[in-house]
C-alpha cells in the first residue's frame, strides 16, 4: 500500500467503525525497554511517502504526553517512539486521525512490496494511452476536422478514460487523503488538472470543438508515473540492506536445560543467563561468554578482517559472528533485541535517517509548489471572469496555468542527467544504486578508504617466501592442506613449484582450533601455527614452523594493494581530494599500506561504532566525506557518509548499504566516479536554470491568456526535450584518467 488509500470516513461509512492499527495492549507488549523508565515502540507506516508526511506525524506524536520523541524512517516506513509511563500514549489513534494506518512493525516488515508491480502497471497503461493519444492527435494536428475530427477525439476520450481511472489513482487517492485531513500537497494541483483538463475536453468533444487535450492530460500522467516508479525503487534500495543485515541472525539456537537436556529455542526465548551450545559453521545467536571449547571465529562481521580470531574460555563473542573449526558453550549476555547485531542494524537505519536532509530541500519545494500553482490558476480564473465573463476561456487559461507549470522539466532536471551518467558509468565498470548520491558524490572534499579489501586484496600473502628453502615450503605447505586457515592457504599458494607437497602422507594431521595443525611421522611431531604454541621456547611471534618444538622457518605475511590503488589515491589528490584510512585492523599493517600510498591521516582497530564517529568528527568540521569500504562492518560508515562506494566483492550488505558498487577490479572507480559525477553536477545546475527561466516566462504567458491548454502541453513537452538533450552532453565527455599502470602495484 502507499499514501493512496481510501479515507477512513469511507470505510466506516461502508462497514462501520473498525478497529484500526493494534490495539493498546498488543503496542504495549510488543515495545521495548530501554532503561530509565523509556520504552520504545516501532511502527511500519505504509502510507508514508514524503517530506510532508514525516512532518506531519513527527510534529503530532510528539506533542502528545508522555512522548518524549518520535522519529520517522522514509525508506524503511517505520515511526520509532519513545515514551514514559506504565502505558503505552494514544500514538495509535493519532497516527489513525492522520490518515497513517500503523502496523506493529515486526509482523509488516515481512511482507512482500506490494507498491512497485502496481506503480509498474500503472505505467504501462498509462504510457500505452499515451503513445496512442499522441498518434491519432497527430491526425487531428494535420488538418483533420468535421465527422472525421469528431471520431478520432472520441476515440482519444476513450483511451484517456480507462488511463485516468487506473494510472491515476495513486495521485488521487493522495490528494483525497490530504484534504480530507486539512493537508495539501503536490498531488492536489496535479489532480485538479488532470480532472479539469479531461472535462473540458470532454465537454468540447460533446459540442464538437476543434481542439481536446486527451493528450496533454494522460502525457502528464505518464511523465509523473516515472518520476513515482523511480522514487520508489530508490528508497526501497536502503530497505533491503537492513533487511541483509537481520537476516545474519540464526532463527534460534539449542539452549542447554538445567537437568542437562537440550532444546532448540526461537531466539526471542534465549535470555540472559542461558547456556547456549554452538557447532562449527553456525553463527553466534546472542552477545555471549565462551565458557568451555576453542575456535577460531570468523569477526569480519565487526572487525572486517577476513583472519580469523581464536576464542577460549573468557572471550566474548558477539552475535552474528561466524563459528569456523571448533564446539563452543556460551553463556549468554544480553537478549536478542541487546545484541550487537541488533545494535548494527539501528546503526545502519539511523545512519539512513541521516540523509533525511537531502530529500527535505525537495520535499519543501514541491511544498512551495503547491500553494503557487493553486493561487496563480484560481488568479487566472477570476481575472478573466472580471475581465470578459466568458466562463469557457477563463476555465481554459486556468488549465493552461495548471498544465504548464507541472513540474516535468524540474522533475526530468536530475533523473535525466542520472540516467545518462549512470551509463557512463556502466561504462567505466560502475553501478549506481541511489540517484540522489550522484550529486552529493560531487560535493565530495574527502575520500575515507578501508584497508582489507579496499586499499588491499583481502587476501594474505607471503611476503618472505624468497628466504625459505623449497624443501622446507614444500613442508610447510603438505601441512597446510590439513587447514582452511587463510594464512595456510597462503603457504599453499606460495609453495606452488617447491616440490610434491600433495603426495606426501603423514601418520596424523589434526588441526588444533585457533593455534595451528600438528603432523605426526616417524615419531616426530611438526607444528605449523602459532609461535607460542609450536615452540618449545619462547622468543618467537608469528607463525612458524617446528619440529618436536625447534623452529625449521618463521612465516610472514603481507597484502598485496588492489590494482590501480597507487594511481587512484594519486588522481583523488590532484583533484583537491583529502584522504583517510579508516580500518579494523593493527594499526601496524594501517600504517604500512599508508605509507606504501602517501596517506597521511589513519585511524586503526576501528569498530563500526568508531568509523561512524569518525565519519561525523569529519562531517562537522565541514568536509563532505565519501566512504568507500566492503565489509559488514562497514555497512552503518557506508549509510551515514555523505556518499559511499563499495567494490562488487563486498558482503551482501555492503553492496546494499553503498550508492555507488564498481564491478572493475581496480581501484580507479573511485576517481572516475568522481569526475563523472563533478561533470554531471554542473549539468543538473543548467538544466535546473533553464527550467526555471521556462516557468518565469511560461506561467506568466499563460496567466496572460496567450496560451491554450494544447499549446501547454507543447512548451511543458519541449521543456522537457531540452533538458533531456542538455543532459545527453555528458555522454560525449570522458573522465580523463590514464591507463591503469599495475606495474605499481605490490606486496605490502
Amino acid at each position: 500500500m502507499s499514501c493512496c488509500l481510501p479515507p477512513p470516513e469511507f470505510v466506516e461509512a461502508v462497514a462501520g467503525p473498525v478497529q484500526r492499527g493494534p490495539s493498546a495492549n498488543e503496542a504495549q507488549l510488543a515495545s521495548r525497554d530501554l532503561g530509565g523508565g523509556i520504552r520504545q515502540s516501532d511502527f511500519a507506516v505504509p502510507a508514508i511517502h514524503c517530506g510532508a508526511c514525516i512532518n506531519t506525524i513527527e510534529q503530532a506524536l510528539g506533542q502528545i504526553p508522555r512522548v518524549q520523541s518520535a522519529r520517522v524512517n522514509l525508506s524503511t516506513k517505520r515511526v520509532s517512539v519513545r515514551w514514559t509511563g506504565d502505558t503505552i500514549p494514544s500514538v495509535v489513534d493519532a497516527m489513525v486521525r492522520l490518515g497513517y494506518e500503523p502496523h506493529l512493525y515486526e509482523a509488516h516488515d515481512e511482507q512482500k512490496d506490494q507498491i512497485l508491480p502496481a506503480l509498474i502497471r500503472a505505467l504501462a497503461v498509462a504510457a500505452f494511452a499515451s503513445m496512442n493519444i499522441m498518434m491519432l492527435s497527430g491526425s487531428v494536428w494535420s488538418g483533420a476536422d468535421g465527422p472525421t475530427r469528431d471520431i478520432l477525439h472520441w476515440i482519444c476520450a476513450g483511451l484517456t478514460l480507462p488511463a485516468l481511472l487506473y494510472s491515476g489513482r495513486t495521485f488521487y487517492a493522495s490528494a483525497w487523503q490530504a484534504m480530507t485531513h486539512g493537508r495539501t500537497n503536490m498531488d492536489v494541483p496535479i489532480t485538479i488538472g488532470i480532472i479539469l483538463a479531461f472535462a473540458l475536453s470532454l465537454h468540447d468533444t460533446i459540442r464538437s470543438g476543434e481542439q481536446v487535450y486527451f493528450d496533454a492530460t494522460v502525457s502528464l500522467l505518464f511523465f509523473l508515473l516515472i518520476g513515482r516508479t523511480l522514487d520508489h525503487v530508490m528508497r526501497e534500495r536502503a530497505r533491503m540492506a537492513v533487511r541483509g543485515l537481520a537476516q545474519l541472525s540464526p532463527r534460534g539456537a539449542l539452549v542447554q536445560q538445567e537437568d542437562g537436556t537440550c532444546e532448540y529455542l526461537p531466539l526471542r526465548d534465549i535470555a540472559p543467563g542461558m547456556i547456549v551450545l554452538l557447532v562449527p559453521g553456525e553463527r553466534v545467536p546472542v552477545d555471549a561468554l565462551v565458557i568451555e571449547g576453542s575456535s577460531d571465529l570468523d569477526r569480519s562481521l565487526l572487525s572486517g578482517e577476513s583472519t580469523p580470531d581464536p576464542v577460549q574460555p573468557g572471550t566474548r563473542v558477539e552475535a552474528g559472528t561466524l563459528n569456523l573449526t571448533g564446539s563452543l558453550t556460551l553463556q549468554v549476555e544480553a537478549s536478542e533485541q541487546e545484541s550487537t547485531l541488533a545494535q548494527m542494524i539501528r546503526l545502519l537505519e539511523g545512519a539512513e535517517n541521516g540523509r533525511a536532509s537531502y530529500r527535505r530541500i525537495a520535499d519543501r519545494a514541491a511544498e512551495l509548489y503547491s500553494p503557487v500553482v493553486h493561487l496563480s490558476a484560481a488568479a487566472a480564473f477570476v481575472g478573466w471572469m472580471l475581465f470578459d465573463g466568458d466562463l469557457h476561456n477563463a476555465a481554459t487559461i486556468a488549465i493552461a496555468v495548471l498544465i504548464i507549470t507541472c513540474p516535468c522539466a524540474l522533475g526530468l532536471a536530475v533523473p535525466m542527467v542520472q540516467v545518462v551518467a549512470a551509463r557512463r558509468l556502466f561504462d567505466a565498470g560502475i553501478m549506481m544504486k541511489d540517484g540522489s548520491a550522484l550529486e552529493r558524490l560531487a560535493e565530495v572534499d574527502t575520500a575515507i578508504f578501508d584497508k582489507t579489501g579496499t586499499l588491499t586484496e583481502g587476501t594474505p600473502e607471503l611476503a618472505n617466501r624468497t628466504t625459505i628453502p623449497a624443501e622446507i615450503m614444500a613442508l610447510a605447505a603438505s601441512i597446510a592442506q590439513g587447514s582452511q586457515h587463510p594464512y595456510s592457504r597462503a603457504i599453499v599458494r606460495a609453495a606452488s613449484g617447491a616440490g610434491d607437497h600433495r603426495a606426501r602422507s603423514w601418520e596424523s594431521l589434526e588441526e588444533v582450533p585457533g593455534l595451528g595443525v600438528e603432523a605426526r611421522e616417524g615419531g616426530s611431531i611438526y607444528r605449523l601455527g602459532r609461535a607460542g604454541w609450536a615452540l618449545s621456547e619462547p622468543g618467537q611471534t608469528g607463525t612458524v614452523l617446528t619440529r618436536d618444538g625447534a623452529l625449521l622457518a618463521g612465516f610472514e605475511f603481507a597484502e598485496r594493494l588492489r590494482p590501480g590503488a597507487a594511481q587512484a589515491v594519486a588522481t583523488l589528490k590532484t583533484d583537491g581530494v583529502l584522504l583517510e584510512i579508516v580500518s579494523g585492523d593493527q594499526p601496524k599493517a594501517v600504517q604500512q599500506v599508508a605509507d606504501k600510498l602517501g596517506i597521511h591521516d589513519t585511524l586503526a582497530g576501528a569498530l563500526p561504532a568508531d568509523k561512524c564517529e569518525r565519519l561525523k568528527a569529519i562531517t562537522n568540521a565541514g568536509h563532505r566525506p565519501l566512504m568507500v569500504g566492503d565489509g559488514l562492518n562497514d555497512a552503518p560508515a557506508l549509510l551515514g557518509a555523505h556518499v559511499s562506494m563499495a567494490p562488487a566483492n563486498a558482503v551482501d550488505v555492503g553492496r546494499n548499504a553503498a550508492d555507488f558498487v564498481f564491478l572493475r577490479s581496480d581501484l580507479l572507480a573511485v576517481p572516475i566516479a568522481l569526475r563523472i559525477a563533478r561533470e554531471a553536477s554542473a549539468l543538473v545546475k543548467q538544466n535546473l536554470a533553464l527550467s526555471l527561466l521556462y516557468n518565469a516566462i511560461a506561467l506568466p504567458a499563460a496567466v496572460a491568456g496567450l496560451i491554450n491548454p494544447f499549446v501547454a502541453a507543447i512548451a511543458m513537452s519541449l521543456s522537457s526535450v531540452v533538458v533531456v538533450l542538455n543532459a545527453l552532453r555528458l555522454g560525449f565527455r570522458r573522465p580523463g584518467l590514464a591507463p591503469l599502470e599495475r606495474s605499481s602495484e605490490a606486496i605490502l
